[in-house]
């Protein structure tokens, strides 16, 4: 079953990390109460089995297979497990590079390790991915450029804090942007977010590491987030919530 599929959707999160909450089953119940097509990522390949499994029969949540950037330093030696869960993954996230002071000293690795990632991704084909880009929007940007062609993949920048160079840049080569609350607090942001193509806007939480009021978001409080963008863009709330799912049904629909 796919997103395309005919439950329609209210709502959509695009980027959640639905297993590091507490209740985990129950938010997954919750996103198919409140008709949230949520996209639940996962940070390890390890991971994969026990977020497939949980959200089998959801009408409204799927599972993307992961390799978060920030953690290759210690799971590099997961990537084979990866390659080995990927074909029954159409989802793939999260992955991407991290140049953060952080996460710099791994940088090298994880370029590595994305090269592959999108490497078996364009082997397999018609994969969906969401990509990680801190400080390397260029960076992820020219890996693509180079090893997954348009027809091979389509791809989400999730929390998208780049140039408008690089957002035009991205635009071209078809990608989606994810937004979040945060990312409209600031100025800046919202100033780059007023420019992206409307038909490539999607909205996500990427809860719990967002939070509102001391506790992280749930899938539902996208709700908030497209309000904002219907201000920030000058449409109508109802016009952006359905522009939305409109681009997902575009986003998911299997490459003919």
């Amino acid at each position: 079953m796919t997103l395309s599929q005919p439950a329609r959707p209210r709502l959509v999160d695009f980027h959640c990390h639905l297993d590091l909450y507490p209740d985990h089953a129950a938010l997954i119940r919750e996103c198919d109460s409140e008709a949230v097509a949520t996209l639940a990522v996962t940070t390890t390949p390890k991971a994969w089995p026990r977020n497939r499994d949980l959200a089998r029969t959801s009408t409204h949540v799927r599972v993307a297979l992961g390799l978060h950037p920030q953690l290759v330093a210690e799971r590099e030696a997961e990537l084979p497990l990866f390659e080995r869960y990927l074909s029954e993954a159409r989802y793939v996230g999260e992955v991407g590079l991290d140049a953060g002071p952080r996460f710099y000293r791994s940088f090298e690795a994880q370029e590595r390790v994305f090269a592959r990632v999108l490497a078996a991704c364009a082997e397999q084909g018609d994969k969906i991915l969401t990509l990680h880009s801190v400080r390397a929007v260029g960076k992820v940007l020219g890996h693509l450029e180079r090893a997954l062609p348009p027809d091979r993949g389509r791809v989400i920048l999730h929390w998208f804090t780049g140039t408008a160079a690089e957002a035009r840049r991205a635009s071209e080569r078809g990608c989606y942007f994810s937004i979040n609350s945060e990312m409209l607090r600031s100025p800046k942001h919202r100033q780059l977010v007023a420019g992206l193509p409307l038909d490539r806007l999607l909205t996500e939480t990427d809860g719990p590491f967002v939070e509102v009021g001391g506790r992280p978001v749930r899938p539902s409080a996208v709700a908030q987030t497209v309000a904002d963008l219907a201000k920030l863009r000058g449409e109508p709330v109802d016009a952006m919530a359905s522009l939305i799912v409109a681009n997902l049904r575009v986003l998911v629909a299997p490459v003919t």
